[in-house]
């Protein structure tokens, strides 16, 4: 299975390079990974396996993979206190890279919604139940995500931006606007891949793996839903963001190893996914943003 994608900086359709693709498709498409799955996707697991990234063995792996996905290493700074030619003591360390200063900049209009991930983006005006992303809409609705009585008729047919970071990404996500954090909590379940392959076999993945919501109050597109979900062979989610108020660009965390997803609702009619997301997004295709980039619009 291919996995195409709009770029949108290179003005073309593109095939993901998928990192550890024969096992995923092992894991959903075999009935050995299937009886496995019930055993990889528990969170011990994957913290585990996280555990390994942080080693100084792991160390080996930075430039080979570096060099298999083609990353812009220049763009990056190396782990403080670390050279050029050797510019992380782990796996993780490299993962968790952070931009030169510079690199990204986030859209300053107020109107305009930046990319708070450097990933592909599937967008929705206003979910229904009847959508597909490719997953059923019904598993991506407010009720579903949020898991949480107090916060889901705010966000009930309301925009939403879904994130897919790829393991050669970026992996630290942002604050798209300025504001404050009015509720935070934690959703238990499990760490399934959110690779389109086991999307396409799990369709409810979004609604079972573990996630960290945030209910932020913005000063230019009302309430925000912001939700990390956790993958297979991640080994934390991170909160660095430390206060109750942020502004926009500001890190809010990031993902140790592995694939993620940021999901962001809004409240319905206050904004819009970007109108080439949501073209692609109606043709089954994802759309990549690099971070600080438009991503949406006010209404």
């Amino acid at each position: 299975m291919e996995i195409k994608y709009f770029n949108r900086g290179a003005k073309e359709y593109q095939i993901e390079k998928v990192y550890g693709d024969k096992a995923v498709k092992w894991l959903y498409d075999s009935l050995s990974g299937k009886v496995a799955s019930s055993f990889v996707t528990m969170p011990f697991v994957s913290k585990f396996y996280g555990m390994l990234q942080s080693s100084g063995m792991s160390k080996s792996k930075v430039w080979p993979f570096i060099n298999n996905f083609n990353i812009k290493i220049d763009e990056y700074l190396p782990e403080e206190g670390r050279s050029k030619e050797d510019p992380y003591s782990s796996f993780n360390q490299f993962f968790i890279r952070r931009f030169k200063d510079g690199a990204r900049n986030f859209v300053e209009d107020s109107n305009k919604l930046p990319a708070f991930s450097e990933a592909r983006y599937f967008g929705y005006e206003s979910l229904k139940d009847e959508d597909t992303i490719p997953v059923k809409g019904k598993f991506l609705s407010s009720k579903e995500l949020l898991k949480n009585s107090k916060w889901e008729e705010t966000f009930k047919e309301g925009p939403l931006l879904l994130a897919r970071l790829c393991p050669v990404d970026y992996h630290r996500y942002h604050y798209p606007d300025n504001g404050k954090t009015l509720d935070y909590y934690r959703v238990k379940g499990e760490l399934h891949s959110v690779n389109p392959i086991a999307l396409k076999k799990k369709p409810d993945i979004f609604a079972e793996n573990e996630r960290m919501v945030s209910i932020l109050e913005t000063e230019n597109f009302g309430k925000l839903a912001y939700v990390e979900v956790g993958a297979t062979m991640v080994g934390k989610i991170v909160q660095s963001h430390q206060g109750e108020t942020f502004q926009r660009g500001d890190e809010k965390g990031y993902f140790l190893f592995g694939g993620s997803t940021v999901i962001v609702l809004g409240e319905k009619g206050k904004w819009k996914p970007s109108e080439d997301i949501l073209k692609h997004t109606s043709e089954g295709v994802e759309t990549y943003l690099q971070l600080g980039e438009e991503s949406g619009v006010r209404v």
